[in-house]
């Protein structure tokens, strides 16, 4: 039996902060993960780069249950701290337009500066560990089995991840840990992930996979996006679908605006009076990418006639297609490309301070298993290092 104060299951970004935090404060800290390395979800994240906060990170960019849980965390542990560390180590990287922050050279050196804290606290890393059991003594000590070892510890801090991205080793171990201990779980579903489309629609957009078009999405309940949408073989992904996914439920439509700096109507009108014997598909292909008008052509949204031409209904019409684009997703691409899992550990269940479960002290949960999803953009990040040190701080 291997004696520790803290084990932490989960080698990712939440668990690695929560260990080097839990480390400096004396306890005696051992990460198990089933993995053959570290940090395997930072390492693929941005491109290889890791976006790894966001500069305008608030309570205000991620989806719980209950809207104020992760006001102490991110409060107490915000993305300038987490700046402040990276700045430390001399970390280079670079801002992007919407505040996203992602390494200059590779996501290797978020990992190599997570590992230098826990190596600098005295944790001791055990990889290739699955975890078989968990349960606790009559002492109130936590005993967990792997594949490898047994361990013991008063406090037992889960930083499993949720089950996006399966070829990583993503398992719902962290769930049921949970639901053995008493604790309800929201249903998971995957998160910032692409639209697949239904036949009839990707027929329609067949020959359009990589056009990209700025666009304003809109979600069922009112939520916006205003980034770029991406054509796929399978259906439709970029930046602003990605974002709307987390706010989608199966059946629903998305509206997407086209032009959403563009009073379509307005200018439809004037190029009937003023560039009539041009083509509306010309006119149109200055504004939108030229198969994808040709695509609104081929199946009648759009008349290819001279827009001298155009009724005032057509007008209307072209209007309503080009700024509220009604599309209704046939689903998700699910957990095997999405970035994150919505729903998980009921934030009720815990202690927005400690992250420590209200029915069965010295049980933590942290990051991703939680039910927290942040916005595309390194908000998912951000939640991960303020959970794990604010866990930290304590365990």
């Amino acid at each position: 039996m291997l004696q520790f104060d803290v084990v932490i299951i989960g080698a990712g970004a939440a668990g690695l902060m929560c260990a080097a935090q839990s480390g400096y404060r004396g306890r005696k800290v051992a990460i198990v993960d089933m993995g053959k390395k570290v940090g395997r979800k930072i390492l693929i994240s941005g491109g290889g780069r890791c976006n790894f906060t966001n500069e305008n990170a608030s309570p205000e960019n991620y989806l719980c249950a209950n809207p104020h849980f992760v006001k102490s965390s991110l409060s107490r542990y915000s993305q300038h701290d987490f700046i402040e560390l990276v700045d430390r180590h001399g970390l280079n990287y670079h801002h992007k337009t919407l505040g996203q922050l992602f390494c200059d050279n590779s996501a290797q050196d978020i990992v190599d500066i997570l590992m230098t804290e826990c190596e600098w606290a005295g944790v001791e890393v055990f990889l290739r560990n699955e975890v078989l059991n968990v349960e606790r003594d009559e002492q109130g000590l936590y005993i967990v089995t792997t594949s490898e070892h047994t361990f013991s510890c008063t406090s037992l801090v889960v930083a499993s991840g949720g089950l996006t991205m399966p070829k990583l080793g993503a398992t719902p171990i962290g769930y049921k840990i949970a639901e053995q201990f008493g604790l309800n779980l929201l249903p998971t579903t995957a998160a910032l992930v692409p639209f697949t489309l239904h036949d009839h629609d990707k027929a329609r957009f067949e020959g359009l996979s990589g056009i990209s078009v700025d666009s304003l999405v809109t979600s069922d309940d009112g939520t916006q996006f205003r980034e770029n949408i991406l054509f796929t073989h399978r259906g439709l992904s970029g930046p602003a679908i990605l974002q709307i996914s987390s706010f989608w439920r199966a059946g629903q439509a998305v509206s997407i605006n086209l032009l959403p700096d563009t009073n379509v109507a307005e200018l439809l009108h004037d190029w009937r009076q003023n560039q009539g014997q041009k083509s509306v598909k010309n006119l149109l292909g200055q504004l939108l990418p030229k198969r994808f008008v040709d695509a609104l052509i081929n199946d009648n949204s759009v008349p290819d006639k001279p827009a001298n031409q155009l009724t005032h209904g057509e007008i209307d019409t072209i209007a309503a297609t080009l700024t509220a684009w009604q599309i209704k997703p046939n689903g998700t691409e699910g957990y095997r490309t999405a970035e994150v899992t919505l729903g998980g550990v009921d934030s009720d269940e815990l202690s927005s301070k400690t992250f420590e479960a209200k029915k069965a002290k010295g049980l933590y949960f942290i990051g991703e298993v939680t039910e927290v999803t942040g916005w595309l953009g390194g908000y998912n990040f951000q939640y991960a290092w303020s959970s794990g040190w604010a866990c930290g701080q304590v365990c």
